[in-house]
């Protein structure tokens, strides 16, 4: 589980970022090119990779034009025009100072950045960057005073970041975690922030941290740049997912991207139990997860407490009872999973 992470943290194998810097972009002007062009020569791009992945770290260099990743920087910043880095597609031009149903501009923000000894135990120390912004309104949220304003924190400035990055490694950091809110609306932040971390980052992993509501293009850009996702899904239908986090088509699109993240590298899986919702949410997606992600890492989450404004829905504002701890958990044995 989790073995080309590992192999990574050895140094056995580069983060799949730093190949993505020896991939020639095979475009001469990215910024005068077509968005078709974009997209074909990140196709072109992403097909070379998957060839490199097997291979042991060797003498791949970063080229000395443009590359596979700067491509990938590219189509991101052409998404800001009308933002669709998330299922809502709501549109916004941001690059012209509009903002989306997530209140991001063209201008990300992030409220902290340390190493995070909290996350999952194969992650820690974890260099966790906290964004905000979010393209969900969950009534839990237990990040609200990041999620739910945009506004908070500081400008997220790439190359700030990519220097704290590089400094994270001295310290003991094993990888790099985007999240917040939900990275999704900073993708282009993100991106600029790894090409300037550069070659002193080339062994460090990027983590993508996130509720899985991306559009397919935000999965086709991020493949070459993640190497796992670490990842939630809350919900086993859609109407739960409508009345508690504001989003529509919720478990098609989320199923859809977890497929294509399992495709195109490691995953850990987040399910959060809430209370009642076992039934309805915590039983048809660890059906999913067996039938479809056989042998994924996956959490099984019992730190529900009712914050923000889960006192406006009656049945999620408590605590997990002990008696939901032991269903969810036979229930998780039921399926095989190999739960955390």
């Amino acid at each position: 589980m989790l073995e080309r992470y590992h192999s990574i943290l050895k140094k056995e194998r580069f983060a799949v970022h730093w190949l993505a810097r020896s991939i020639d972009a095979g475009v001469g002007d990215l910024e005068g090119a077509s968005a078709d062009e974009l997209r074909e020569a990140n196709a072109r791009g992403v097909a070379t990779l998957r060839r490199m992945l097997g291979r042991p770290a060797g003498a791949e260099e970063a080229v000395a034009g443009a590359s596979l990743l700067d491509v990938k920087l590219e189509l991101a910043r052409r998404v800001l025009a009308e933002c669709a880095f998330c299922e809502r597609r709501c549109g916004a031009d941001r690059a012209s100072g509009e903002k989306g149903y997530c209140g991001v501009g063209a201008e990300s923000r992030y409220c902290s950045d340390f190493l995070h000894m909290g996350e999952e135990p194969e992650l820690v120390p974890s260099h966790t960057i906290f964004f905000s912004g979010c393209t969900f309104r969950c009534a839990y949220c237990q990040n609200w005073d990041i999620a739910m304003h945009p506004s908070a924190g500081y400008p997220a400035e790439p190359a700030m970041l990519s220097a704290v990055l590089l400094e994270g490694i001295g310290q003991g950091s094993r990888n790099a975690n985007f999240v917040g809110g939900n990275p999704d609306p900073n993708l282009h932040t993100i991106l600029e922030t790894i090409l300037l971390a550069g070659r002193g980052a080339r062994f460090l992993p990027m983590v993508w941290n996130s509720n899985m509501y991306a559009s397919r293009e935000t999965m086709e850009i991020l493949e070459g740049v993640v190497d796992i996702y670490l990842g939630d899904i809350r919900y086993g239908n859609d109407a739960c997912a409508e009345e508690l986090s504001d989003v529509t088509d919720y478990f098609a699109v989320v199923s859809r991207n977890f497929t294509l993240a399992f495709e195109t590298a490691e995953v850990m899986v987040r399910h959060l139990v809430l209370p009642g919702h076992l039934e309805c949410c915590s039983r048809p997606v660890m059906e999913w997860v067996a039938d479809n992600m056989p042998d994924v890492y996956f959490n099984l989450m019992f730190q529900y407490r009712p914050e923000y404004q889960a006192g406006l829905h009656p049945g999620i504002d408590r605590r997990l009872s002990a008696e939901e701890r032991r269903l969810a958990l036979a229930m998780a044995g039921e399926y095989g999973l190999q739960y955390q």
